[in-house]
C-alpha cells in the first residue's frame, strides 16, 4: 500500500512540475557596434642608451669572489 501511494505521489508531483509554464524569459535586443583599431608603432631607435646593472646588495660581486671555498677547507674526520 505504501509503495502504491509513493508511486502515485511521485507521478502526481512530477506531472504538476512538468505542466507549469516556465517560458517567461525576457527577450533581449542585441546591439551591434563597430570596432576600429588604430595602432601606431614608433620605430625610432635611440643610440644614446646605456646599460646599467642593478645589484641587490652593495659590493655583491666582490663578496662573492672573496667567499670562495676550496677542497682543502673542509674539516677532516679523525
Amino acid at each position: 500500500m505504501k509503495t502504491i501511494f509513493t508511486i502515485i505521489a511521485v507521478t502526481f508531483f512530477g506531472t504538476m512540475a512538468f505542466a507549469q509554464d516556465i517560458s517567461k524569459e525576457a527577450k533581449v535586443d542585441t546591439l551591434a557596434a563597430g570596432v576600429e583599431l588604430k595602432v601606431e608603432i614608433d620605430n625610432t631607435i635611440r643610440k644614446d642608451r646605456k646599460t646599467a646593472r642593478l645589484y641587490k646588495f652593495k659590493n655583491s660581486r666582490i663578496k662573492k669572489e672573496l667567499s670562495f671555498k676550496t677542497k682543502k677547507n673542509r674539516a677532516k674526520l679523525a
